[in-house]
């Protein structure tokens, strides 16, 4: 067992990504545009400038900011009436925390929104450390998200699990040299990632059986 676990937020801890998916759907409509269904997923872990440069790809006729933006306050406006916690988490993040693993908190949103969705859904107690997308200059699938966590938590990146959903957040957990674990959401993983990382989940609830088992 590592000493450290660092979970990504949308689409892992919570079920948010088909809220992402969903605005995405509106504001293209609402931009005058046709919806690109191959935008959610390129999206989905990034941010900054990378954010942008997804939006510019996929919808070159739009303000890349104001769409993030119009996207970000769409899903804001639907988790102030509750914020979805995945099947498991609790469960997984008691597991852990009763056996000293020191938990963080590696999501691609603003800390406000992260601070605010943990708070809401009544996990925030459980984590010592929140690495938000406006902690580091580049986002996922870069390593650095992931890099600040670790050092935060006091640990070396090797000595950390990272539990992620996406695609860019499962490149960027192996680039940090985390022992990354992919429990999917909305984005299969690729024949890749299936083999680079340590195990593919269907749940937090294999992903507990699997840490207890010590087989992960």
């Amino acid at each position: 067992m590592k000493k450290g676990a660092i979970f990504d937020m949308d689409g892992l801890l919570f079920d948010t990504e088909r809220l992402y998916r969903d605005s995405g759907r509106e504001m293209a409509a609402r931009f005058g545009q046709t919806f690109n269904p191959r935008f959610g997923p390129a999206l989905c872990g990034t941010s900054g400038q990378r954010s942008l440069e997804v939006i510019r790809e996929h919808y070159p006729a739009v303000d890349p900011e104001a769409f993030l933006a119009a996207i970000v306050e769409g899903v804001q406006q639907r988790l102030k009436e509750s914020v979805p916690v995945k099947p498991g988490a609790v469960e997984l993040l008691a597991f852990l925390q009763e056996r000293g693993v020191k938990l963080a908190v590696a999501s691609s949103s603003i800390r406000e929104m992260v601070v605010g969705n943990l708070e809401r859904a009544g996990v925030a107690a459980y984590f010592s450390v929140v690495a938000s997308g406006q902690d580091v200059e580049r986002g996922k699938p870069e390593p650095d998200i992931f890099l600040l966590a670790a050092k935060r938590l006091g640990l070396a990146p090797g000595d950390c699990y990272v539990f992620e959903d996406g695609i860019n957040g499962c490149h960027a957990g192996l680039a940090a040299g985390c022992k990354t674990v992919m429990v999917p959401d909305l984005t299969p993983p690729t024949d890749e990632l299936r083999e680079r990382c340590a195990a593919v989940c269907a749940s937090l609830f294999e992903v507990r059986g699997r840490i207890a088992a010590g087989t992960l």
